[in-house]
């Protein structure tokens, strides 16, 4: 290109090139002379003005790419014949379109940070060639791989400029683009800041992704929480738009407890919501076959697009086998199949699925890596597994946790049939019965609803029990966690997947032993899947020998998470340990000695969790009780501060930090602790520990002596506090400690600390933090409102123990199972008003209840009945405590001498009758002492 001359009327310029100066519109007049003209391919670089610029162009390429120069520099203005051109428009799109004009297309690419003033410039300057490559390269924006390729901000300005210049593509892409991004854009800070219109577009897009129906409530809820501290919009017109976007939620497919929750802030929302999960409990079937008949299935199919990787439907106890076949549907096919479809996917009816299956084309979403199912009772998990395989080809991983149904049968048929799964979570509560109590009596019976047509989807192929088969290849990751019918066979099955399976979770699986019947096969497996574990965790295996153990340990030398918790760990297996790749270790309540853990500590520089809660023997060293002068202490504590960075940690005998020095830095990254008997922590320790642990998130506290000024600068200072349990702590706590917002605060235990507590202080907490677990006891002021004001303000609420609470349920306990997402409760000593019926009574109408403990004490009728089918699909226990006869007969099961004293004190209890339910029977014990 020649270069064109410094005169105004460009003499001396070839004649093909002139100089064009452009003023920036927005800029303010000015007098000072332009700046000296640039070649085009300085405009790369930093401009010499910004309201301002010169530049040497071609004049037939901005002729032939232009209709602007077109008609300026070709037709009849005067301009037309000149070497030196002025124009005003805004100088940054109008820099970036002759970027796009003159540098080589290699060099110069259209992106986010271009996109605007390219378009912008391009629709001034009508570049025609430009506004089809912006067009193209906003709509290829969406078919990239699904995961957000620009940012969001940059999505909300294009929105905002389309309008205002008339392009129509922009509002074409958008809404799909963010619908299919849907998990990545909530999470980003400016989700709140999306115009209402294109939230809506958004959330109506049949793209729309989401991991669960709960997550998009979250989403449209922040959106309307943050509208309204924005005060951007009139009062009317922020409540239409909130009922407006709550609307499009499939509120059926919500977890109760949420819906629940939500009744806090928007309570005729959060109603509705749970009246119709409810209603859906009562009957889903019919509902099902109305709505198929009326052609209106979408709002009970779960959100499955091309993009969806996560299915989560955790607490949704209203979720049946057919809101799942439903979901994977073609939505074409005609209304008489779909009836069939619904009536005959029902619990046990698995004879026509393949048939039916094979017909409908089920549709298949391959990007589903994750399942979610807990706390589903009601889905028919034979089923399911067939869904899984036909609908998510690419599944990894299937979580189940709290499906007390799912049997080990379920178990091996999943693994048959999806093969491709390498992570299962079948995790249950842990039974309540420990070998250390002493057993009066025990009976079993068989589940009336335990499933018996296992043999119309379980492959009898014989090949699960080859080791060589190949189609277990994948499995590496195995929560077992509570199923106390596992048993010693099953784990030599289990033992097969030994090529893959490198994380195992068997806590409380109380039948497995060492059972030298299995000997041979042990010695062929064991070894090897020992060698290959990373995570194993064995807490309450008591029935493993010490010798087992120390050969176990022995062979574990890749482990990362280890948990031997209430083990027959000692010393001799652990000295055995060499490994030195330990992130997560839990030895609590364990009899192992400083001379084995002292060596683990310092070879594991990774570790970031230890847990030694009442190992008692690491006050002693070779059999001797060392001084407690403070150096043994510290040689604990030094082993931990010089080797560690905490995250997690559980303390008990052995720990005492002098100084807050001790702590730091090697505590600045703990987020859970746990502070037990055997250590006293002193008051100014408690004091700083949001300085020394500032980003605690639980913290537990046994047997320490705590003060309002301690509770109350936890409050305020850890902003990030989820945990606060206070158990048989000391010290004089009064009501100010709690009057205090405590907005991350989810879970409070308060455990004969708080006897002072009274209805109005029950208000304020409602106010200042909203739980999801509630523990109270010794708390002898609360009477029977206070269940009313637990349960309205907390209407989420999924665990309450109430111990020793004055006359809570003296008047019954209506207002109690009005918290509907309740999964456990206990009531002990609270008012002798709870009727007859109440174990009937909680399972119908707490569909997430788990575990129920009651004390006798408490039924105005003198017992509870034991229903005839006392089988709620979700309950794993029921414990029924008695306390011990009185000596005199004025004396009340309070241990009170009358009912004017003053001082009430806990009641030993003769003992407990336990219900407990597994996948396959009902076992009821009597246990010679309260549990």
């Amino acid at each position: 290109m020649s270069s064109a001359g410094d005169g105004e009327d460009g003499g001396g310029a070839a004649a093909d090139t002139m100089v064009l100066e452009i003023t920036d519109a927005a800029a303010s007049p000015s007098s000072a002379p332009p700046p000296p003209p640039i070649p085009v391919s300085a405009l790369a670089a930093p401009l010499p003005s910004p309201t301002v610029l010169a530049v040497r162009a071609d004049r037939s390429r901005l002729i032939e790419s232009s209709s602007y120069f077109r008609a300026l520099l070709g037709g009849s203005f005067s301009e037309s014949g000149s070497g030196y051109v002025r124009i005003s428009c805004d100088l940054a799109a109008a820099v970036q379109v002759l970027r796009y004009l003159f540098e080589p297309p290699a060099s110069f690419a259209i992106s986010h940070h271009n996109f605007l003033p390219l378009l912008e410039g391009a629709l001034f300057l009508a570049v025609e060639s430009l506004l089809v490559d912006c067009e193209r390269w906003f709509r290829t924006v969406r078919s990239r791989n699904p995961s957000m390729v620009v940012p969001l901000d940059f999505i909300i300005e294009a929105w905002y400029f389309a309008p205002k210049h008339g392009v129509t593509f922009v509002e074409d892409v958008c809404p799909g683009y963010l619908a299919q991004n849907f998990v990545q854009v909530i999470s980003s800070r400016s989700f709140v800041h999306i115009p209402y219109d294109l939230l809506c577009s958004t959330i109506e897009s049949p793209h729309l992704t989401v991991d669960s129906e709960k997550q998009l409530c979250e989403a449209i809820l922040s959106w309307v929480s943050a509208s309204r501290q924005s005060c951007e919009q009139s009062v009317s017109n922020s409540a239409d738009n909130q009922l407006s976007l709550l609307s499009k939620v499939r509120v059926c497919l919500l977890p109760l407890g949420f819906a629940a929750g939500t009744k806090r802030n928007c309570f005729e929302f959060g109603n509705n919501a749970v009246c119709m999960i409810l209603n859906l409990l009562k009957d889903s079937l019919q509902t099902l076959l109305h709505t198929v008949t009326d052609d209106n299935l979408d709002s009970y199919r779960i959100r499955l697009t091309e993009y969806s990787k996560k299915i989560v439907l955790s607490g949704c106890p209203q979720l049946t086998t057919q809101f799942l076949y439903i979901s994977a549907l073609p939505t074409d096919l005609d209304a008489v199949f779909k009836r069939t479809i619904v009536s005959d996917v029902n619990d046990g009816c698995l004879n026509h699925y393949n048939g039916l299956v094979k017909k409908a084309k089920t549709l298949s979403f391959r990007n589903v890596r994750i399942v979610d199912l807990s706390k589903c009772p009601n889905v028919h998990f034979g089923a399911v597994i067939l869904w899984m395989k036909w609908t998510f080809p690419e599944l990894r991983t299937f979580i189940a946790s709290y499906c007390l149904l799912f049997q080990f049968e379920d178990l091996q048929c999943l693994l048959l049939r999806c093969p491709w799964i390498n992570e299962i979570n079948l995790s249950i509560d842990t039974s309540v019965i420990l070998s250390k109590y002493s057993i009066i009596s025990s009976r079993s019976e068989v589940r009336r609803d335990v499933n018996r047509n296992l043999s119309s989807y379980y492959m009898q192929s014989g090949l699960y029990g080859t080791s060589g088969n190949p189609v277990f290849s994948n499995i590496s990751k195995l929560i077992l966690e509570g199923r106390n019918d596992i048993t010693d066979m099953n784990l030599l099955e289990i033992s097969m997947l030994k090529s893959s399976l490198c994380y195992i979770n068997i806590k409380h699986c109380t039948l497995l032993t060492d059972d030298d019947s299995f000997s041979y096969h042990k010695d062929e497996h064991a070894h090897v899947m020992a060698f290959r574990l990373q995570e194993l965790h064995l807490e309450g295996c008591e029935g493993i020998s010490c010798a087992a153990m120390s050969q176990l340990v022995s062979n574990m030398n890749i482990v990362k998470s280890l948990c031997l918790r209430e083990t027959s760990l000692a010393d001799g297996a652990l000295c055995n340990f060499v490994g030195s790749s330990l992130e997560y270790l839990d030895i609590s309540e364990t009899v192992v000695s400083m001379v084995s853990l002292a060596p683990v500590i310092r070879r594991n520089s990774n570790l970031s969790c230890l847990k030694t809660a009442g190992c008692r023997n690491l006050l002693f060293e070779q059999g001797e009780v060392q001084s407690t002068s403070g150096n043994k202490y510290g040689r604990f504590l030094q082993e931990i501060t010089s080797t560690c960075y905490l995250e997690d940690v559980e303390m008990g005998w052995a720990f005492c930090p002098v100084r807050v020095d001790d702590l730091i830095p090697s505590f600045s990254k703990v987020r859970r602790m746990t502070v037990g008997l055997g250590t006293t922590l002193p008051e100014n320790i408690l004091h700083a520990l949001p300085e020394i642990c500032p980003f605690l998130e639980s913290l537990v506290l046994r047997f320490q002596v705590i003060s309002d000024r301690v509770v109350r600068n936890l409050l305020e200072s850890s902003t990030n506090l989820q945990v606060l349990c206070l158990h048989y702590c000391l010290g004089n706590l009064t009501s100010f400690s709690f009057q205090t917002m405590a907005p991350a605060l989810r879970i409070l235990r308060l455990q004969w600390v708080t006897p002072w507590i009274t209805n109005d202080d029950l208000t304020i907490l409602t106010q200042n933090c909203n739980l999801v677990e509630l523990l109270l006891s010794g708390c002898k002021l609360l009477d029977s409102s206070s269940q009313e004001i637990i349960s309205s303000g907390w209407p989420n609420l999924a665990c309450l123990q109430l111990e020793e609470c004055g006359q809570i349920t003296l008047d019954g306990v209506d207002s109690i199972l009005d918290c509907k997402a309740l999964e456990e409760v206990l009531l002990r000593h609270t008012g002798r008003g709870i009727g007859r019926t109440i174990i009937t009574d909680a399972i119908r109408e707490l569909p997430l209840l788990r575990k129920l403990a009651l004390d006798l004490c408490d039924a105005s009728e003198g017992g509870y009945d034991t229903p005839n089918v006392p089988e709620g699909k979700m309950m794993r226990s029921v414990r029924m405590s008695r306390c011990k006869k009185s000596v005199a007969a004025a004396r009340s099961c309070f241990g009170e001498a009358s009912s004017s004293s003053s001082n009430r004190k806990p009641v030993q209890h003769r003992e407990t009758i336990v219900l407990e339910w597994s996948s396959r029977q009902l076992t009821t014990t009597v246990v010679e002492e309260r549990l």
